[in-house]
């Protein structure tokens, strides 16, 4: 008996499994439905094949979930191959068309040669549910963009005065427009009666929004056509808007709950720049286990990379391959800790004084903020901020 190599193109319904020898020859391969006795039959007959088995999938969640979880719970070595580098390896095996198997056999064979791919582990419960929650959380920030797109492009073709003073993401403005679309309305009603109106909707400042609607209706007499129709869309995308913010909201105290019983809360958001939000999507994303990454430098991932050949050299171009999601959280936390935090400020002045542009500055702070990152999670201790540079006398 030997070591067996088995790989898993994994689908929504369906997965396909090869199985190969150290020799890459074929043991095995099958097509088997995304169901759980399939899943453990085989399961058994890859272990019938050789004494140790070391497994490879193409998704580390969504319709991989269920196998994952089979595999981990049977104590099997599992790890992660993306799709992108299935598709390039692919490229240097015999054969151009792709089926399940090919790509199946592919994941084994890589297996069997790499050591570098990413080992999967158990999912922490915690991290678990901060993935669902960070993720529904998401999709509700992208409804509630493009529902406020809709509302301005609609608001925009019958009061362009009024939409352009007003900002569409606030409860404010929102509750305006749910009562009153057009300036004939707003007029009608004028400043001390709508002030009324907003404030025992509880709107903050009521009297500058009433001056400011009332304001924006003097200034527009006409009736454009399609008013009336477009004022009913109006309300119902604002209240659409007033909805998902209250999703939004509702979400971000579960997210603050659940990230609080982990026990990196107190470490990650001692951090300037990530709190709450963009700390439990940095834990969603690296399951706040560091050894899995190695190295700071493959945690960061989007560091400028070298591209040198032949008499070219200290030629840096910017990398194809990483997280996109983490990048947006070091970057935008980098942003929030150059208002908040004086040591990220003089730092990101000083990139700014070697002649980086803005973007290039940030993206500086935020891969030391990485290095900083990993090694209070390594050393599981708080932030503490640097005393400034005493000036030489």
């Amino acid at each position: 008996m030997a070591a067996i190599w088995a790989g898993i193109d994994a689908g929504k319904t369906h997965h396909h499994c090869v199985a190969i020898d150290e020799s890459g020859r074929r043991l095995l391969s099958r097509r088997v439905a995304n169901d759980e006795p399939e899943l453990l039959e085989l399961l058994a007959d890859v272990l019938a094949l050789g004494d140790e088995v070391t497994w490879g999938i193409d998704l580390a969640d969504g319709g991989a979930a269920l196998a994952i979880a089979i595999l981990l719970n049977h104590d099997q070595p599992m790890n992660y191959i993306s799709g992108r580098a299935i598709h390039r390896a692919s490229e240097s095996y015999r054969g151009e068309g792709k089926t399940d198997a090919k790509d199946a056999a592919v994941i084994a064979d890589q297996v069997r040669i790499r050591r570098d791919l990413h080992p999967l582990r158990a999912g922490d419960e915690t991290v678990t549910d901060l993935k669902i929650l960070t993720g529904r959380r998401m999709d509700l920030v992208a409804d509630r963009t493009r529902t406020v797109n809709r509302l301005r492009a609609q608001f925009t073709g019958i009061f362009p005065g009024l939409e352009r003073a007003l900002d569409l993401t606030n409860t404010g403005p929102l509750t305006l427009i749910t009562g009153y679309q057009t300036p004939a309305a707003i007029r009608r009603i004028g400043v001390k009666r709508l002030e009324t109106w907003l404030r025992n909707r509880h709107v903050v400042r009521p009297d500058r929004l009433a001056e400011t609607a009332v304001q924006a209706a003097e200034r527009q007499h006409t009736s454009l056509p399609g008013e009336k129709l477009a004022a009913t869309l109006v309300h119902t995308l604002a209240k659409e808007v007033m909805s998902l913010n209250q999703q939004v909201a509702e979400l971000d105290k579960a997210i603050e709950a659940r990230f609080r019983d982990h026990h990196t809360f107190e470490v990650i958001t001692s951090m300037p720049g990530l709190g709450v939000i963009l700390g439990a999507e940095f834990l969603a994303a690296t399951g706040g286990d560091m050894t899995a990454f190695g190295t700071a430098d493959r945690l960061a991932g989007f560091a400028p990379v070298p591209r040198d050949s032949g008499k070219l050299s200290g030629n840096l171009r910017r990398p194809q391959r990483y997280n996109r999601r983490l990048q947006r959280v070091f970057y935008t936390s980098a942003l929030f800790s150059i208002r908040h935090c004086e040591e990220s400020r003089r730092f990101y002045d000083r990139k700014r004084a070697e002649g980086k542009r803005h973007t290039q500055a940030v993206l500086a702070l935020a891969r030391r903020r990485v290095n900083v990152l990993w090694t209070l999670l390594r050393d599981g201790r708080r932030y503490e901020p640097a005393p400034p540079a005493r000036a030489a006398a």
